[in-house]
C-alpha cells in the first residue's frame, strides 16, 4: 500500500507530504487549493505523461515520490528488483519508492528504488499497485480484455478449474495447427525434395558403385593402357631368369645352378662353402617362383586386352558422373547416398503425420468447443449475478433507475480465453440504450459506476491501492451518505484514497487529510507579483470536526455546523470496523 506520498512544486502545492495508512484516506479543500494535484501526482507515478505547465510557476522542476509497503512476493517487487531498483526489506515485506521529476521544459525522469528507470517501467509496476478512478480518465475496466478478467475472478473456483484446462488443451490445439499448416506450407518444397532424392538414389543405385572402385579402376586402367611396354618388360625379366633358347650367356638360373654345384662338390671340405650352397639353392628356388609369376602375369596380359580397357573406361566414366554431381569421391558418394536414404524416408513420413495431425486438430477443435459452450455458461450465471449486485450498489450511489449490463456474445472463432465477447455496458435508465462504460455518463457519474464495480469486485480482485477523484460529483444528502459507506466498504479490502468536497463522504474517513490555499500579494499591494501556495496536514479529532463544519456550511467555528459535524462522524462510526 501507499504509505507515503510526497509533492513538491507541482500546481498550487509547494512541498507536501500525505502519511496515508490502510483504509479509507481523505483529501479535502477549497476549490483551487489543489486538491486534485494529489491525483496528478499519483498519475505520474505510474507513468502518465508529463505536462510541463504542471510545474509551479517560478519552480525548475516538479516531484511526485511515493513510499510502497509490498508483501516480498508481490510482482512489483520482482519487476523493481529486474529493472535494478533498491527494495528495503523489513519483516517478510519490502519498501519501494517511486519517484517522478517533471522539468519545467518539458523534461521528465523517472526513478525506481533510487534508480533511474524508464517512465515504462513504472507504468508496468504501477497496474498492479495502484488503480485511479479520475473525472476524465476511468483507468480500470476500459478494456475488453480488464472486463473479461474481472469477471472471471468474480466467477471464482467455478470458473478457474474448466479455464484453465481450456486453455491447456486451446494451446496444444494452436501448436498442432501450426505444425500442420508448416507441414502443409512447404508440401510442394518437401515433395520436389522427395523426388530429387528419389531420382538420385535410383542413379546411384543403378550404377551401384563399390567403396574405393574408383581408384582400383584407375590403376586397373593404367596397367592396361601400357600393356605392350609390361608385356616386353616382363618377357625379357622373364628371360633373363630361364632362357627357352640356349645362348652363349647363360640365363640367371643356370647360372645360380652351376655356383650351386660347383660349392656343393668342396662343401665336405668347408662348411662355410656348405652354408653358401644352400643359400644358393634357396634364390634358385625363389628365381623359379619369380620366373613362374612373370609366364603367368604374360598370359594375363593376352588376355585382359583392349575389350577389358574400354570397359574399365566405360565404368570409370559412369563412377565420374556420380562424383561430378553428388560428392568428390566415390566414398564421399555412398556416403551422402546414405544420408539421402534416411532423409528420403522422413520425407515419405510427412503425409502420415500429415493424416494424424489433422485427425488431432478436429479432435482438439470439437473439445475446446465443448468447452467454451461450458466456460460460457458459468460466465454467463456469473455476468448476471455481478450485473444484479453492481446494480443495487448504484440505487444507492444515486443511480437509481442505471443498471449495469454485462453482454456475452459469441467470438469469430475460438480465443486463448474461451469464445466470449464480454462488454460491460450501462443503461442509464429503463428504456434507453445500454452503451458502453465512459459513453454517455458523466465523470462523477462514471465515478460512482466504477466505485459500485470495485466494490462488489473488492473481495475477488483486489489492487493494493484504489485512488478517487471526486467521485460524489453531483450528489449530496443520502446519496453522499452511501458514497461514504461504500467507498469504506471498499476500505475493508484495499487502500482508499478519495478526494472529495462531500462531508458525509469525508465523515467515512480514516485518515483526514487537508489541502490549504496561502495567496501572498506583491510588494505593490497586487497579485500579480504575488503567489499562491498550498499546504498539506493530516487532521486530528477537533480539527476533523472543523474540517466537516466548514464543508457543510463554511462555517468552521460554528456551534451547531460542528454538532452537525460530529453527528455525521458518530453515524460513520455505526459502519462495523474494517476486516
Amino acid at each position: 500500500m501507499l504509505e507515503e506520498l510526497r509533492i513538491r512544486d507541482l500546481g498550487v502545492i509547494t512541498d507536501a507530504t500525505l502519511p496515508l495508512g490502510p483504509g479509507l484516506s481523505v483529501v479535502t479543500g477549497e476549490t483551487g487549493a489543489g486538491k486534485t494535484m494529489v491525483v496528478t501526482a499519483v498519475g505520474l507515478l505510474l507513468g502518465a505523461r508529463s505536462d510541463a505547465g504542471a510545474v509551479r510557476s517560478g519552480a525548475k522542476s516538479a516531484t511526485a515520490e511515493a513510499v510502497l509497503k509490498l508483501d516480498a512476493g508481490h510482482p512489483a517487487v520482482a519487476r523493481a528488483l529486474d529493472a535494478g531498483a533498491d527494495a528495503e526489506e523489513f519483516d517478510g515485506g519490502a519498501e519501494l519508492i517511486l519517484a517522478r521529476r517533471l522539468g519545467a521544459d518539458g523534461r521528465s525522469r523517472a526513478f525506481l528504488g533510487g534508480r533511474a528507470a524508464p517512465v515504462g517501467v513504472l507504468a508496468e509496476i504501477g497496474e498492479t499497485l495502484v488503480v485511479v478512478h479520475g473525472q476524465s480518465d476511468q483507468i480500470r475496466l476500459k478494456g475488453a480484455a480488464a472486463q473479461r478478467g474481472a469477471l472471471d475472478k468474480f466467477a471464482g473456483e467455478a470458473l478457474a478449474g474448466p479455464l484453465a484446462a481450456y486453455q491447456d488443451l486451446y494451446n496444444h490445439w494452436k501448436a498442432s495447427q501450426s505444425e500442420l499448416d508448416t507441414l502443409r506450407s512447404a508440401a510442394r518444397d518437401r515433395l520436389r525434395e522427395a523426388e530429387s532424392l528419389q531420382t538420385a538414389l535410383a542413379e546411384i543405385d543403378e550404377v551401384d558403385p563399390q567403396p574405393g572402385e574408383d581408384e582400383l579402376l584407375k590403376a586397373e586402367a593404367v596397367k592396361l593402357a601400357n600393356v605392350e611396354e609390361l608385356r616386353i618388360a616382363a618377357s625379357t625379366a622373364h628371360q633373363a631368369l630361364i632362357a627357352e633358347d640356349f645362348g652363349e650367356e647363360g640365363d640367371a638360373t643356370t647360372l645360380v645352378d652351376t655356383a650351386k654345384r660347383t660349392l656343393e662338390h668342396v662343401a665336405e671340405h668347408d662348411a662355410e662353402l656348405g652354408s653358401a650352397a644352400a643359400r644358393l639353392a634357396e634364390v634358385g628356388f625363389l628365381l623359379n617362383d619369380i620366373a613362374t609369376e612373370l609366364a603367368s602375369y604374360q598370359a594375363g596380359l593376352d588376355s585382359e586386352g583392349p575389350e577389358r580397357l574400354a570397359e574399365i573406361e566405360d565404368r570409370r566414366a559412369s563412377l565420374a558422373k556420380l562424383v561430378r554431381k553428388y560428392a568428390p569421391t566415390i566414398d564421399e558418394v555412398l556416403e551422402w547416398a546414405e544420408k539421402a536414404r534416411v532423409r528420403f524416408d522422413e520425407l515419405q513420413d510427412d503425409s502420415s503425420r500429415i493424416e494424424a495431425l489433422d485427425a488431432e486438430v478436429v479432435r482438439a477443435e470439437a473439445e475446446l468447443k465443448k468447452q467454451a459452450a461450458a466456460i460460457s455458461k458459468i460466465r454467463a450465471k456469473a455476468a448476471k449475478d455481478l450485473s444484479a449486485r453492481v446494480s443495487a450498489e448504484l440505487k444507492a450511489l444515486a443511480m437509481a433507475d442505471a443498471t449495469l449490463v454485462i453482454t456475452l456474445e459469441p467470438a469469430a472463432q475460438l480465443g486463448p480465453h474461451g469464445a466470449d465477447e464480454i462488454g460491460f455496458l450501462l443503461q442509464p435508465h429503463s428504456g434507453a440504450p445500454a452503451r458502453p462504460l465512459g459513453k454517455g455518463a458523466s465523470g462523477g457519474e462514471l465515478s460512482r459506476v466504477m466505485l459500485a464495480i470495485e466494490v462488489v469486485l473488492a473481495a475477488v480482485d483486489p489492487v493494493p491501492t484504489f485512488v478517487f477523484d471526486e467521485v460524489d460529483a453531483g450528489v449530496g444528502g443520502r446519496a453522499a451518505v452511501e458514497i461514504g459507506r461504500r467507498l469504506a466498504m471498499l476500505a475493508r479490502h484495499v487502500q482508499v484514497l478519495v478526494v472529495t468536497h462531500l462531508p458525509q463522504v469525508a465523515a467515512f474517513a480514516d485518515q483526514h487529510i487537508t489541502v490549504t490555499k496561502t495567496s501572498v500579494r506583491g510588494a505593490d499591494g497586487g497579485t500579480a507579483t504575488g503567489f499562491t501556495s498550498s499546504d498539506v496536514r493530516l487532521l486530528d479529532g477537533p480539527e476533523r470536526v472543523r474540517e466537516l463544519a466548514r464543508m457543510l456550511a463554511g462555517q468552521e467555528d460554528s456551534e451547531s455546523a460542528q454538532a452537525h459535524a460530529q453527528e455525521l462522524l458518530d453515524d460513520a462510526k455505526l459502519l462495523p470496523q474494517r476486516a
